[in-house]
């Protein structure tokens, strides 16, 4: 039976994941204050990668810091090629909103940190060695986005931003989780009980993934607002980033020789951005509201449905 239905939930996966953006979109028109649940996003975000993690053979989590070729093709392909691609895109953003430049480059200079996990494990890419990577990942992007925004704003824009919320993201999205991970896979190891509970955990990677696109979808659909028509001139430019990311990161993998797996998770990794961890980034900036965050959950709306899609195409990389 937990065969039957855990196959059953992966095949049925992307429908799953559309009747959950579908139904947050048509709720969050439908009812008001559904912005209240942004607060629930960080806690489902963690449910998912816990349940992700668990997923993960941890023990060997180790031996993907030794990968130097995987870590190598995600610095280059995140933090140098994919900020050349942004570099070129913003110019050509039809308005010179400083807010929506802004809001365009916060998003898609820094590289997902949290449900990419999961999205690579069920894309049947390497999400150990991407696991693993996550806290390099962070630790990069909070050292580089001050300096990218120097590079296109001068030292006035780049100070308005605050760094906090990328600390925030690694305890309670990496951390915690990874901790909570690691003791039910001791506990597995060691009762029968603790076998059950995790056996039966197996079952929740598909619908935690819906929840937190329901979750996230109807929190932030109504800070559209007042924005909506300015964060739709960017809309194009994001779907051009999604279909151009995910390849380059493929093409970096493949000319540093990795193998399928491995390269398959540079693709998602390249292709996906930190949205969710620059939102509270962006609201501290001072005259941010409408706009800026706007733009911002604009990207997180393209990429959630660019993610299903990765889901299903990605795994035919390399595929014989």
């Amino acid at each position: 039976m937990y065969l039957f239905l855990r196959d059953r939930l992966e095949h049925y996966q992307i429908f799953i994941y559309f009747f959950a953006v579908i139904s947050a979109v048509g709720i969050a028109f439908l009812v008001a204050g559904t912005d209240v649940l942004e607060s629930w996003i960080t806690p489902s975000l963690g449910l998912m990668l816990f349940v992700t993690f668990l997923q993960v053979p941890l023990a060997d989590l180790g031996r993907a810091f030794t990968r130097i070729r995987f870590l190598a093709a995600l610095i280059i392909s995140n933090f140098l090629i994919i900020p050349l691609l942004v570099a070129l895109l913003v110019q050509f953003l039809p308005t010179t909103n400083l807010m929506v430049k802004l809001g365009f480059l916060l998003v898609l200079l820094t590289p997902c940190i949290d449900y990419v996990v999961t999205f690579s494990h069920i894309g049947k890419a390497d999400s150990r060695l991407l696991l693993a990577s996550t806290p390099a990942l962070l630790v990069i992007q909070m050292l580089l986005l001050p300096v990218y925004l120097r590079v296109f704003f001068g030292d006035s824009v780049a100070d308005l931003v605050q760094f906090e919320p990328f600390v925030d993201a690694f305890v309670w999205l990496i951390v915690v989780p990874l901790f909570l991970a690691v003791l039910v896979q001791l506990w597995a190891a060691r009762s029968k009980l603790g076998s059950r509970v995790e056996v039966g955990l197996g079952l929740l990677p598909v619908p935690a993934t819906a929840l937190v696109l329901f979750i996230v979808v109807t929190a932030v659909v109504p800070q559209l607002g007042a924005a909506i028509e300015v964060a739709l001139l960017v809309v194009p430019f994001y779907v051009v980033f999604a279909v151009t990311a995910p390849f380059i990161g493929w093409v970096v993998a493949r000319v540093v020789k990795l193998e399928v797996s491995a390269a398959r998770a540079v693709a998602f990794s390249s292709a996906t951005r930190n949205s969710l961890v620059v939102l509270p980034l962006a609201l501290a900036v001072p005259g941010a509201i409408p706009v800026l965050p706007a733009i911002i959950v604009t990207q997180t709306l393209v990429e959630l449905v660019a993610s299903i899609i990765y889901m299903r195409l990605i795994p035919k990389l390399g595929a014989t």
